[in-house]
């Protein structure tokens, strides 16, 4: 799960077009061909997250992860993609709501088991299948029209240990929002569910 979402984040920043794409580079994973950065900045960050999440999704903690994209001279949240992850066999609901919610760079899920096993042949084409939407968004989203950042939230049970590095955050909704829900995958152990929210175009300065 933590490879995905290193793989599916690299596909955002540079379907977006967050970072140049001179940044990347082509990688083989899922049976795709998939493009990941070269930054040393970026990849010394997302290591971090990436390490903090490995291990919160051990311990059944992860709710939530969430791709902000802010435009850099408006301020303004234009893009939200969420993935949600569900945890088979925990307590129903344990840990749930916003109260119970810690926003460090952050996460949040929803969960309902499954108890179907799966091949891993199985799981990376359903993996390539969310792969492939992002890499066709840009059908479908509106032009980021300044240039952008992005953040990472990652909303956890209340009984997660959140390094004191991390950092609460509000939830950068978008008001006045369109919302695409793209396909999910299963795990044996996690079931993720993904969408983006963005922007109506209409509502931008053009």
């Amino acid at each position: 799960v933590s490879e995905f979402f290193y793989t599916a984040i690299n596909s955002i920043l540079y379907q977006r077009g967050i970072y140049q794409p001179e940044t990347f580079k082509r990688e083989s994973k899922y049976g795709l061909t998939v493009l990941t950065s070269t930054d040393d900045g970026l990849l010394s960050y997302l290591k971090q997250i990436m390490s903090q999440m490995s291990t919160w999704l051990l311990e059944g903690n992860v709710q939530r992860l969430v791709v902000v994209v802010t435009g850099i001279d408006s301020g303004e949240t234009l893009e939200r993609w969420q993935f949600n992850v569900c945890v088979e066999n925990k307590d129903d609901e344990a840990g749930f709501g916003k109260g119970d919610e810690n926003l460090p760079q952050n996460s949040s899920a929803s969960r309902k088991p499954t108890d179907q096993k799966k091949s891993i042949r199985e799981i990376h084409n359903e993996i390539q299948a969310i792969i492939r939407q992002v890499t066709a968004s840009v059908t479908f989203l509106p032009l980021l029209n300044e240039p952008c950042s992005f953040d990472l939230l990652v909303y956890t049970d209340k009984s997660a240990v959140v390094p004191t590095k991390w950092q609460e955050s509000d939830p950068r909704y978008i008001m006045n929002s369109q919302e695409v829900k793209l396909r999910s995958f299963t795990t044996t152990v996690h079931k993720i569910d993904s969408m983006v929210t963005y922007k109506e175009a209409d509502e931008w300065e053009l």
